[in-house]
């Protein structure tokens, strides 16, 4: 059946289950975790989780998801040039980091390859949830290694008081940057509706010294083909009552842009100065709806259903090499159930449909319809000062490829999990969470140049590199132990963790060593695997200056990864220590912030060391009240002060393309 009628008939059936409301409706005022099905505060859960929000957010907004996160404890940015930047959890990315968009997946190709942009826009939310470690309970096997919720106001879920909004425009000088933003949202009666406009255009960016390693023949203080062009729109509209809200949301995203000239000009394509570039279209479709006060004996019902149609063309000049589509949906049920001897749960039901192909001379992976359906359960208990949570998640994902050569498979895993939260005293607190979590091998691991042999690959041009896949793959389980300890005291507050995964069948893309026409080949593997870390930080009041506060906050991470009897696991991020010094006062901020990231010297089979190095951030901002209902603020950042050249450890392209250099970013952001 085809995939878009699949769709609408189970948006129907969502819809169905969505009573017509009454009147108007409050919005809560605290910050509840989304991303958690019980919707508890950061306070209230053992679960590693990390938010992004406020001010905090604003200063750490950068072009890419990864690099807005890449400076917390635990997070780092698998860059691959400045227009992507995938979020890293722990050393895991790709397929096992799920990025959502408000609880749904992003839907678009970044997890089948590091050349793919994430269609998820950091400058538009209103805050970033990250869950460190496995979260499939919520979101399935993908979320293995963690989940990645950027929540916005796409579907409004109260009607504001009045209109209000934003606009906010920006300039950065090292690839002359210039980025034009704005949101409103508004309502009357149980109608809210929701606008929002973002465009962003840059030129190549500078970096200190020679893009690639060792060869001074590249041009010095530029990564060439690294110009792009992003634009997106989006509205939504809401009707709204004492009961809950039902709403939809359409958003048209376009994104283009080049990738590094080192990444893929010395393959034999003929002209080396032929560039590689991606030309993304996306349009995604929201419905969602929360119904609360069911019944004496069900709390709320939350109903999130997703429509996307994706494509983007890999351009070598001006010809399409490959051109790259998924269609797909989801659709989410959770339905949360009133306390019953102190037990409050949800049990939810996920299923998820998408058809992805890759045509062209240069498709690797054959025109394959997955299926996924997930049935989960999680329960929260207290009992004195002790939290607790249990949870079990089923899923079943099937692959159906169209190809002679290639199999169907289907893989059934079983997901469990437990966790305690002590609340010790009023200023200690004792997390502890257990799991056990299975993930099925997704399409590139199982298909890559499937049915072709040494000899007859297909490169991948965007990414200058072979992938070979593996259809003998098994689904992989994770063991995963997280401690921590968290402590808010008079004068200083943070936590510690330290956690232990234990990966059996772990899958990982190899570097074979082996080259098919001097173009590197890697395939997809199996072993055992364990990843352990710890992570810190800690903030500190020092005291008041010129009528504002003055704060510290110092945070560390440290984290290895080992492949049985294949060494280290590739691209990890090394230790880094880092601290902020930051003012705040009523109509001025400012800081002050450093990092030293240590030498990689642990790699990986056939993978570069990268060196240490130090980099320095600063900013200021500035209020400004121009009338009672129009706010100003004024904006500097400076990024990267010593103009460090900082090759990432995270990133496939280390050797051919630094990260940015110094940079001066120039903002004027107003409110209303």
């Amino acid at each position: 059946m085809n995939i878009y009628l699949r769709a609408a008939g189970l948006a129907m059936a969502g819809i169905v289950a969505v009573p017509v409301f009454a009147e108007s409706s409050k919005e809560s005022m605290e910050h509840l975790l989304v991303t958690t099905t019980l919707h508890k505060s950061e306070a209230k859960t053992a679960l590693p989780v990390t938010v992004l929000s406020g001010d905090e957010l604003k200063q750490q907004l950068a072009t890419t998801i990864g690099e807005t996160l890449s400076l917390k404890p635990g997070l780092a940015s698998a860059s691959f040039g400045p227009a992507v930047g995938q979020p890293v959890i722990r050393g895991q990315q790709g397929a096992r980091v799920t990025v959502l968009q408000n609880s749904t997946s992003s839907a678009d190709a970044s997890s089948i390859s590091a050349d793919h942009a994430v269609n998820v826009e950091p400058v538009l939310a209103e805050s970033i949830e990250v869950l460190r470690g496995p979260a499939t309970l919520l979101y399935g096997g993908g979320a293995i290694g963690g989940v990645v919720n950027v929540i916005d106001k796409r579907v409004p879920t109260a009607v504001p008081e009045q209109l209000n909004g934003a606009v906010e425009l920006r300039h950065g000088t090292v690839n002359d940057e210039n980025t034009g933003v704005m949101a409103i949202n508004g309502g009357t009666g149980s109608i809210a509706f929701h606008f929002d406009a973002l465009k962003r255009s840059s030129n190549d960016v500078e970096i200190p010294g020679y893009p690639v390693i060792d060869d001074e023949d590249e041009g010095k203080g530029l990564i060439e083909n690294t110009a792009s062009e992003l634009s997106s729109y989006t509205v939504g509209a809401s009707y709204v009552s004492d009961f809950g809200y039902i709403g939809f949301a359409v958003n048209q995203l376009d994104n283009e842009y080049g990738l590094p000239a080192g990444a893929h000009d010395d393959h034999g394509h003929g002209d080396e100065e032929e560039s590689v570039s991606i030309d993304i279209k996306q349009a995604r479709y929201d419905l969602r709806a929360e119904i609360n006060d069911l019944s004496r004996s069900l709390e709320s019902l939350r109903w999130f259903f997703t429509l996307t149609d994706y494509e983007h063309d890999e351009l070598e000049g001006a010809e399409v090499g490959t051109k790259w589509q998924r269609d797909s949906w989801e659709n989410r049920l959770e339905l949360v159930h009133q306390p019953i001897n102190n037990w409050q749960g949800v049990i939810g039901l996920q299923l998820k449909e998408s058809e992805m192909s890759a045509i062209g001379d240069e498709s690797f992976i054959p025109e394959t319809n997955t299926e996924s359906y997930g049935l989960f359960l999680v329960e929260g208990y207290q009992q004195g000062d002790i939290n607790y949570e249990i949870g079990a998640r089923l899923d079943h994902d099937k692959l159906d490829p169209d190809a002679v050569l290639a199999k169907d498979e289907s893989f059934t895993s079983l997901s469990v999990s437990a966790s305690l939260l002590w609340q010790i005293d009023q200023s200690w607190s004792v997390g502890v969470f257990a799991a056990q979590s299975e993930r099925a091998p997704v399409l590139e691991e199982l298909y890559s140049n499937v049915g072709n042999s040494f000899g007859d690959y297909v490169e991948h041009v965007a990414t200058g590199s072979i992938e070979v896949g593996n259809e003998n793959l098994d689904s992989e389980t994770a063991n995963n132990l997280d401690v921590s300890l968290n402590f808010q005291l008079a004068t200083v507050s943070g936590f510690v963790t330290v956690y232990y995964n234990d990966f059996s069948d772990y899958i990982f893309l190899e570097n074979t060593g082996m080259e098919q026409d001097e173009i590197t080949v890697f395939s997809y593997q199996q072993t055992d695997a364990e990843f352990y870390g710890v992570e810190f930080e800690a903030t500190t009041m020092l005291g008041r200056l010129f009528a504002g506060d003055v704060e510290l906050t110092v945070f560390a991470d440290h984290g290895r990864g080992k492949l049985q009897d294949q060494g280290d696991a590739p691209r990890m991020t090394p230790s880094r220590l880092g601290s902020k010094l930051a003012y705040s006062a009523s109509a001025a901020s400012a800081y002050l912030a450093v990092v030293q990231v240590n030498d990689q010297k642990n790699p990986g089979l056939n993978e570069s060391t990268t060196k240490s190095y130090q980099r320095w951030d600063a900013g200021i901002d500035y209020k400004l009240a121009v009338t009672d209902q129009l706010q100003s603020t004024l904006f500097i950042k400076l990024k990267n002060l010593g103009d460090e050249e900082i090759r990432n450890a995270s990133s496939f392209l280390r050797e051919v393309a630094p990260e940015a250099g110094r940079s001066i970013e120039l903002g004027l952001r107003a409110s209303f």
